[in-house]
């Protein structure tokens, strides 16, 4: 069979399983890659080792990068200092929408997975609101506005390998000094779809200091105006850590990402308590292996569908009837739809577009843009952070739709925008 229409076969089996079966992403996906290179002719060897190959490079380029996210996270969650960093923020930002949108926004970036910073953030961010469906809203808040950053600043999973293959010794700040302001364009769009959505939400006006816990207060003492400096330790080692490992020890894009990354998980550890660190360490594997594994299986199902050549020939067959300028987007679009991870559709329309003649008639910034935009086009039954957000708000799939998949896809339709208009200017 050709690999087009394999392809949506596939699309379609994975959907019906993950809504009527409800497993593991990581089983779903592996199943998928299987279906698709039997239905395309390959020998079950050949598929097999695709998923090997697949699951391997994934994990080699993110397993790293995502075990440190999950240990900084779950060392916080020990002590309580994710409280603590909410209530910093709290002393900036009174709106409880706001301070979900911008808490979510603020930390996918250091922990380095949008899919992290939801799960430790939504325990503490439900006690902002009594009622339920106000509580869901701050949720889907933490998830849009962590999806906003991770695929658009650098240095994300999403951003790192398209900036490795496209940028030319193009400048990281270059590329953050417009995707910054971008992406809080976008976070603003966010705010007022909601508000849009949810009229009243804002209307209530709720005592945020009578439902944080004692230690969250800010009351008028000294102590509780200080900033909570150790909650904001691994972050800023991070932070530091980037210019050391640019001006002293020469770090390619990617050993970079994974130095600073274990600077801020070791940060974390050491200034930890002991009783603390075996628990956290424990539990952060577990969390990362969770992760690893859905990204490992997309990325099985992606390497696969590359092996067979489908990329290629839907290169080919796109560059027949759209304006090249839409063909990252587009082409990018199909493979988070077939496997629902930014970071492997990242790498993948990457390696797809290495050496294709778009490289030469696309600004890089604009190819970047243009494969951000299409990670976010299709964000439903194959993507994990949808599944997360079923479990913790208990909504069902159309309000999921209208929370999640319709304003993320809104952000890659402005972000699409954008890369237009830059294209004519840059």
């Amino acid at each position: 069979m050709d690999p087009l229409p394999a392809f949506f076969i596939v699309i379609i089996c994975i959907t019906i399983f993950s809504t009527w079966f409800r497993i593991s992403p990581f089983f779903i996906l592996i199943g998928g890659a299987m279906l698709f290179g039997l239905l395309v002719g390959m020998t079950w060897d050949m598929v097999m080792m695709g998923i090997i190959d697949g699951v391997g490079k994934v994990f080699s380029a993110f397993g790293i990068i995502i075990l440190c996210g999950a240990v900084i996270t779950k060392l916080l969650q020990e002590q309580n200092q994710i409280e603590h960093l909410i209530s910093d923020i709290k002393k900036l930002i009174k709106a409880p929408s706001l301070i979900a949108g911008f808490s979510g926004y603020l930390l996918s970036v250091p922990i380095t997975c949008c899919i992290t910073a939801y799960i430790m953030l939504h325990p503490v961010l439900k006690t902002l609101e009594k009622d339920r469906k106000k509580q869901n809203i701050l949720l889907y808040l933490v998830a849009t506005g962590s999806i906003v950053s991770y695929a658009l600043i650098y240095p994300t999973p999403v951003i790192i390998p398209l900036f490795s293959a496209f940028s030319s010794g193009m400048s990281p700040v270059f590329f953050n000094a417009i995707t910054i302001p971008l992406s809080l364009l976008l976070l603003s769009g966010l705010f007022i779809y909601f508000r849009f959505l949810y009229p009243d939400k804002n209307q209530v006006k709720i005592r945020i200091n009578s439902v944080l816990p004692e230690s969250m207060r800010d009351e008028n003492s000294e102590t509780n105006q200080k900033i909570h400096w150790r909650a904001w330790a691994p972050f800023i080692a991070i932070i530091i850590a980037i210019p050391v490992s640019f001006f002293f020890l020469n770090l390619s894009h990617a050993s970079m990402v994974n130095f600073i990354m274990l600077i801020g998980a070791t940060t974390a550890i050491v200034i930890s308590p002991s009783k603390i660190r075996t628990s956290g360490l424990s539990q952060g594997a577990k969390h990362a292996g969770i992760i690893i594994f859905d990204i490992c299986g997309a990325g099985a199902l992606g390497y696969v569908i590359v092996g067979t050549g489908f990329a290629m020939e839907a290169l080919e067959w796109l560059g027949l009837f759209i304006p090249v300028i839409f063909i990252p987007f587009i082409l990018a679009a199909l493979i988070e739809t077939a496997q629902g991870s930014r970071v492997v559709t990242a790498v993948i329309t990457g390696q797809v577009l290495t050496g294709s003649v778009v490289l030469d008639l696309l600004h890089p910034v604009t190819l970047i843009l243009l494969i951000s935009a299409g990670s976010c086009m299709i964000s439903y039954v194959t993507d994990p952070y949808f599944w997360l957000i079923q479990r913790t708000t208990g909504d069902d799939m159309k309000t999921i739709v209208k929370n999640y998949t319709v304003p993320i896809a809104l952000v890659g339709v402005g972000i699409l925008l954008v890369a237009i208009v830059l294209e004519s200017i840059l």
